[in-house]
């Protein structure tokens, strides 16, 4: 890792690996520089020249990704303390409010903005899609988490940003716990089969059983699955499903498939613990973020 250490510690602070946030701020910046150096900032901005500059919400939302802008600015050659966060990922931010500021090496500020912006708005997108799930069924005990439909590459940033919008984490990957659906029955001749077999493979391991019918519902319980989630079920199902769950109090529920933000809160009343939401990293809408120069100086002028 060559990220420098306030970098890296502002995103362990936050719950993200550096070095996964490196391998993708890289991967990113290289799109942009693979053809050259960046040819317009080099015919317009003086060598040597600074700038002061912010990056304003140009509409409401939550923020999320503050510090992996960091990481850009750091990575494309921006000294460290030339960029000075102004809010806090999580925060809801209106319209006009400029939420990092920047004094540094114009040139390398502009080669960086696009990606910079790239991942604040997406990310910002992200939690405020979560935010607005998670408002609506704010009071019913009920959790909104989201799903492994990441953008390749992205997954722990966009689950960080689900976090910063008040949402909960499912699974990172297909190790971490293991997750039955009708394929895995379909191999393992049944649902008590595949629980068993996870079982015995994993002991010990998270183990949620995917369920189409009630009749699946009472066979993960019998089973032994300490999480079932309820797949594409209409509200009469959901209920019935918390009813037959009712006996097993160590049990927890959650509801997927073609959930829609205006019935989430009917979802969230039947007594289910979570809500699986697939669309908040795979079709959030990009929240619009720009970055505005305030001014440019030489750097022989700031030490006047």
């Amino acid at each position: 890792m060559t990220l420098h250490r306030s970098v890296a510690e502002r995103l362990l602070a936050a719950g993200v690996d550096p070095d996964d946030t490196e391998r993708a701020v890289r991967g990113a910046l290289a799109e942009d520089f693979r053809y050259g150096p960046d040819v317009t900032s080099a015919a317009t901005a003086a060598p040597g020249a600074l700038a002061v500059a912010g990056v304003v919400a140009r509409e409401a939302g939550v923020l999320a990704g503050l510090p992996v802008a960091l990481a850009v600015l750091d990575i494309a050659g921006v000294p460290p303390g030339c960029a000075e966060p102004l809010r806090h990922d999580g925060d809801r931010i209106e319209r006009g409010v400029e939420v990092l500021r920047l004094e540094a090496p114009l040139r390398q500020m502009l080669g960086a903005e696009r990606t910079l912006l790239n991942f604040l708005t997406h990310l910002c997108g992200v939690a405020t899609a979560t935010r607005a799930w998670a408002d609506t069924v704010a009071g019913t005990g009920c959790t909104v988490r989201d799903t492994r439909k990441t953008t390749p590459g992205l997954r722990q940033l966009e689950k960080y940003a689900v976090r910063c919008g008040g949402g909960m984490n499912h699974r990172m990957g297909l190790g971490d716990a293991a997750l039955v659906k009708d394929n895995h029955v379909a191999a393992a001749g049944g649902v008590a089969a595949a629980v068993r077999a996870v079982r015995q493979a994993a002991p010990g391991l998270p183990l949620e059983v995917e369920c189409d019918t009630l009749a699946q519902v009472r066979d993960a319980l019998a089973a032994g699955a300490g999480l079932i989630l309820l797949d594409n079920m209409g509200l009469a199902d959901l209920r019935a499903a918390v009813a037959l769950a009712r006996e097993y109090p160590a049990v927890r529920l959650e509801a997927s498939g073609g959930l829609r933000l205006d019935a989430a809160r009917a979802v969230a009343q039947t007594g289910v613990d979570y809500i699986a939401v697939g669309a908040l990293t795979h079709s959030s809408r990009a929240l619009d973020l720009g970055l505005d120069v305030l001014g440019t100086a030489t750097a022989h002028d700031r030490g006047r």
